[in-house]
């Protein structure tokens, strides 16, 4: 029985210690994805196994895990004896990101305006003010949050959550492309015309509202430079400061 009891106890142990180091690695995962869609790691930008080691306080082993979960969503390069580094769409690709996007949330929009609630236009409403506040404030991080929340948010009014999840994932591509291409004051979206789409929303006039979201993304890519963006070595430890121990 003592042995039985011991053995359950060493596996409750090992369970518990793998969760953790699950956890870890979700929270850098997430910590990287968000300093890169939110332009602090812009396209080009190197990172090295070693220094985000000590960064995080976690072997370069498990480094290399989340860097491979970054390659795999296409947001980091990893290129042998180079290492990795955030990822620079090419012009077509950048072209074509957009170009999807536009297709796939201009598609849904039939299946949004089917599912339309009153409170769906109030969160939608106070996303927009927020946006609005954060570019008021010069905080590009939160003013490219919010402007991709809006999109999410739009197309998650149709309840189909496998559009809503690819659309996420192009949001964040979205983001590497304005990196790597947008004017340097460019955060998002214009505001103005997601302001107007909610109008068109509340309307729920179809044909308007998906004239209009093409013409915003056709905005957005007018709007690009397609100028590369050169390699940097960012400061990792300010950057990282809260939330991650550094090893000890």
């Amino acid at each position: 029985m003592t042995s039985k009891t011991g053995q359950r106890d060493a596996t409750r142990l090992q369970d518990k210690d793998a969760t953790r180091l699950q956890d870890k690695d979700e929270g850098i995962y997430q910590a990287l994805m968000n300093a890169i869609v939110e332009h602090q790691l812009p396209p080009g930008s190197k990172l090295p196994e070693e220094t985000l080691s000590g960064v995080f306080g976690v072997s370069r082993t498990g480094i290399r895990k989340v860097l491979q979960r970054l390659a795999a969503v296409q947001m980091v390069t990893l290129t042998p004896k180079r290492g990795a580094q955030v990822s620079t769409p090419g012009v077509e690709e950048a072209r074509d990101i957009f170009s999807t996007r536009s297709l796939m949330e201009c598609a849904n929009l039939p299946a949004v305006l089917a599912h339309l609630q009153p409170p769906h236009l109030v969160a939608m409403e106070q996303l927009i003010a927020q946006e609005n506040q954060a570019h008021a404030d010069h905080n590009g991080p939160a003013a490219i949050r919010l402007s991709a929340a809006f999109h999410i948010q739009l197309q998650a009014i149709s309840g189909n959550q496998v559009l809503t999840g690819m659309v996420t994932s192009l949001t964040q591509r979205s983001s590497l492309v304005i990196a790597a291409y947008g004017a340097p004051w460019q955060r998002g979206c214009r505001c103005d015309d997601h302001a107007n789409l909610l109008k068109l929303l509340r309307a729920r006039a179809l044909q308007p509202l998906t004239q209009a979201l093409q013409h915003h993304f056709e905005h957005i890519v007018s709007s690009l430079h397609f100028e590369r963006s050169g390699e940097t070595l960012p400061d990792f430890s300010r950057l990282f400061a809260s939330g991650f121990g550094a090893a000890s």
